[in-house]
């Protein structure tokens, strides 16, 4: 077969893989990328997940890698933020290099440190995995990078967001200066380019798409729901929507729990994916969602980190997230590979302008659009329906022929028996009810002239001193502060997010440099403590108490 790959003059072994999975055509990021990591340059690669960078980096990894004395020391990494992703590469490295010979190994936790102690001890030619893991086995002298000369980092601002910058500066140190090093990220943050520019040589910058950061082909709606209204928004959606599978998102992992579990009740099929999973329970549920016993995933961004999912229909944010790039995280697991999606988001009224802040970070607008009316679901209840009884009626046994003979004989009309049979068979959609949801008006252009002229005209008030709390709040305390980073948004998150309290309770935000003062309302302070004892902001534990 002729492809465009054999302009790349790729190893024969990795071409003949190339051409057994089907590949003809490279996507941007490999066009740009492999020639330059051939060429021997450092590349900076900002795509998105999804768009064929493992096979950019992974390619001129396995394509020059030496076959003779080197063998079977470690000669290729690839760090990783999640066990998931390591594993997807590993299994994509694997297919790519087998008429190679190559050996490849996953390290992560959760797995035995005696079959990947093992595995390293054999000799092993490429090690993909994540940062800890990596560590660990550094530091009990079984993972030698000496020999390294391919350094991939891969979705380096995840690793970032879930503070692991200090491990991979760890892990860089034990490679020699002479490697090559390639990095890619869907958003290229300062700490990222800081770690660049300090241990990359000169890297060749490559932006895939730019100007779209999210999915040509993912559809995007919301809808505008009061906070006790979501459910019912939600179970409404599932009721008219073409779903074969929806990965759903919400804030804290309390939340998904719930969630998955009213879902369950009312007849949809759903589990929830959290932090508190062991590792083997987490593989049951994913691999019960990818054989499609669960159609409906409630999931968190932790959680959710690395996810490999093929053909997602729908990704449903329950929650809107703090950060417009999560948004794009999260929207695209679905609309991948050339298939359309639906992004599905569920706004409150006070939510309006965190939507503006993704739609002016995603340079797109997200329209908006009306729940189903309970009208709507009833006609699409009984479509469905009767589309069901068409392929039943051209099967009827004679057995069922002759129960329908008795209960005539008993007296009953064929109406009647046939209208009995409908209910039992429909009986399941009791468990769905149309719960009454109160609807939000749109917020005219003019409406929101006079509240801006109102605010102008309405009396300043008097600016609070430093240290002055608000009335209603309590102090809280934190042991970091600006020289580590901190930002106010990474306050709200964290405890909106681990607690579940509205935005509005959480006050005055005073960042010092080695410390930081949050007001939070009175009513929630002892929430907030309680559940906030063990926590990290950036890669620090963070200790929370009272002021004084």
């Amino acid at each position: 077969m002729t492809t465009e790959f054999q302009a790349f003059d790729l190893h024969p072994a990795l071409m003949q893989a190339v051409d057994e999975l089907g590949y003809e055509s490279p996507t941007p990021i490999q066009e740009r990328a492999i020639p330059a990591l051939m060429s021997g340059r450092d590349v900076l690669g900002q795509a998105q997940t999804g768009t064929g960078k493992t096979a950019a980096f992974a390619l001129p990894m396995l394509h020059g890698l030496q076959t003779d004395e080197a063998r079977g020391r470690v000669q290729g990494l690839v760090v990783a933020p999640t066990r998931e992703l390591a594993i997807q590469v590993a299994k994509a490295v694997y297919e790519y290099g087998q008429h190679r010979g190559v050996r490849v190994l996953a390290v992560y936790g959760g797995q035995s440190y005696s079959h990947q102690i093992s595995r390293l001890q054999r000799g092993v030619d490429i090690v993909i995995g994540t940062p800890g893991r990596m560590l660990d086995l550094i530091r009990k002298d079984v993972l030698d990078l000496s020999a390294v000369r391919y350094l991939v980092l891969d979705e380096a601002d995840e690793m970032l967001s879930m503070g692991f910058i200090e491990d991979i500066e760890a892990i860089l140190s034990e490679t020699p200066s002479t490697r090559q090093t390639a990095l890619f990220s869907a958003t290229l943050p300062e700490p990222i380019r800081r770690l660049a520019d300090r241990y990359m040589s000169t890297p060749e910058a490559i932006t895939i798409n730019p100007k779209r950061l999210t999915v040509a082909e993912t559809e995007q709606r919301y809808y505008v729901v009061n906070e006790e209204d979501k459910l019912a928004a939600l179970t409404r959606l599932f009721e008219t929507e073409d779903m074969t599978s929806a990965l759903i998102f919400t804030r804290t992992k309390v939340r998904a729990s719930e969630l998955s579990d009213a879902l369950l009740a009312r007849g949809f099929p759903a589990e929830a994916l959290h932090g508190d999973l062991s590792q083997p329970a987490r593989e049951a549920v994913m691999n019960r969602f990818r054989r499609g016993q669960v159609t409906m995933l409630v999931a968190t961004d932790v959680a959710a980190r690395g996810l490999d999912i093929e053909d997602v229909s729908h990704v449903v944010n329950y929650d809107m997230p703090f950060d417009p790039e999560i948004y794009v995280h999260r929207i695209g697991r679905t609309g991948r590979a050339g298939r359309k999606g639906v992004a599905l988001m569920l706004a409150t009224p006070r939510e309006r302008r965190r939507l503006q802040e993704i739609e002016a970070f995603t340079m797109q607008p997200i329209a908006r659009a009306k729940l189903p009316t309970p009208a709507e679901i009833l006609a699409r209840r009984d479509a469905q329906f009767l589309l069901k009884m068409g392929g039943h009626l051209e099967n009827i046994s004679a057995n069922e022929h002759a129960l329908v003979a008795q209960m005539v004989a008993a007296g009953y009309t064929m109406e009647d028996v046939a209208a009995a049979a409908i209910r039992q068979a429909r009986a399941q959609e009791q468990q769905r009810p149309i719960e009454e949801i109160r609807e939000v008006p749109a917020r005219p252009q003019q409406h929101r002239a006079k509240f801006e002229e109102r605010t102008e005209c309405a009396p300043k008030r008097a600016p609070r001193r430093k240290g002055e709390r608000e009335p209603g709040m309590v102090r809280l305390w934190l042991n970091v502060g600006a020289a580590h980073g901190i930002r106010p948004r990474d306050i709200v998150g964290a405890i909106a997010g681990e607690t579940g309290i509205p935005g509005r309770a959480i006050g005055a935000i005073e960042i010092q440099p080695q410390q930081t003062f949050v007001d939070v309302a009175e009513r929630h302070a002892g929430q907030v403590l309680h559940k906030m004892k063990h926590w990290k902001v950036r890669g620090r534990v963070v200790v929370l108490k009272a002021s004084e």
